[in-house]
């Protein structure tokens, strides 16, 4: 009952933070269609489309978690000043998130992705985007909007969610992360390969074993637990962060941290589950991770909660943001 209780106000909880995120959003247009017959042009399904839908995606879907867990997210990137941005804002207000961090900019375009459904199955994906680093006047504009979210709101968390589109950089990694230590503000990290080693004494860090082998240019692959372990201590010491949480696919997750001056790894095992689409599962994990962190909360329990989230929405097709209330069901199901 004890625990029961713990994990019911941590979820009340979520709902007094602000968490930031900074990272590279795009739109998700989703054409949804039905496939009865082969194109005689070439052997290509042909589908007949049914419904478009489009969804926020990127570290728009991070902040799309954080908002269904009940927390209030900053979103912060830079968008074009298109069609496609008009969306993403109109997208933004319909989801009831501030726009207050996006910046829109004349010399990007909106990174879209298009997929396409076939019968329920992702049949082709096409994207449009741009994904050279950020001018320096668009850099210094972000960087002013960062710092004056900073400097009106109690910030309880910042998430960098990087796709390699050019929104973060090294410069960036570097001012925000001075900025959260001077504000004793945790700062999370989902990365991508090319500013990999740029996020020097983060407090957490993501990364995935395909990520986490071409990110330490390692020659084989992470196949084992104990290859796991010593490659996330190896990340860990280089980047000066005090916990790597390493997202196994579908064996689960791998905590490695030094606890009082010991090497510490709490492995947590996926549970078993119908999979109809891994997308997004990584935004969930770094959502949930960075809400337990907010809270102080003990790396096991970030690690379990992460783990389960990252789990539930792979039942899901396409990306689409944790379920508060079942989340926490079966948090409850499994104490």
């Amino acid at each position: 009952m004890h625990k029961e209780g713990n994990y019911r106000k941590l979820f009340e909880d979520f709902n007094h933070l602000n968490i930031m995120i900074i990272g590279d959003v795009m739109v998700d247009s989703y054409l949804w269609g039905k496939v009865e017959r082969i194109s005689p042009e070439a052997p290509i399904p042909i589908v007949a489309l049914r419904k478009r839908e489009n969804r926020m995606g990127g570290a728009a879907n991070v902040a799309m978690n954080i908002r269904s867990m009940g927390a209030n997210p900053i979103l912060c990137s830079v968008i074009g000043t298109d069609d496609k941005g008009d969306q993403f804002l109109e997208l933004l207000k319909k989801e009831k998130i501030t726009d207050d961090g996006i910046v829109r900019s004349t010399r990007r375009i909106t990174t879209t992705k298009f997929r396409i459904f076939g019968n329920s199955y992702q049949m082709l994906r096409v994207d449009e985007e741009m994904d050279n680093n950020l001018v320096q006047g668009d850099f210094l504009t972000l960087l002013r909007v960062i710092d004056h979210i900073l400097a009106k709101t109690r910030i309880d968390c910042i998430i960098f969610q990087d796709y390699d589109k050019g929104v973060i950089t090294q410069k960036l990694i570097e001012e925000v992360v001075k900025r959260a230590h001077t504000a004793k503000i945790p700062v999370t990290v989902d990365p991508k390969k090319k500013n990999f080693m740029s996020y020097q004494q983060v407090t957490l860090f993501k990364p995935n074993l395909k990520e986490m082998k071409d990110g330490l240019n390692l020659d084989e692959e992470l196949v084992d637990t104990q290859a796991v372990i010593e490659a996330a201590q190896k990340l860990r010491s280089l980047l000066g962060c005090r916990y790597v949480l390493t997202t196994m696919s579908d064996k689960g997750v791998l905590m490695s941290m030094k606890d009082r001056n010991e090497e510490r790894n709490i492995f947590i095992p996926a549970h078993m589950r119908m999979i109809s689409d891994v997308s997004g599962a990584g935004d969930t994990v770094i959502s949930l991770a960075s809400l337990c962190l907010a809270l102080n909360r003990n790396p096991n329990e970030v690690a379990y909660i992460s783990n389960l989230a990252g789990g539930l929405v792979c039942e899901e097709v396409g990306v689409v943001p944790i379920s508060k209330e079942k989340l926490l069901r079966e948090v409850m199901g499994l104490i």
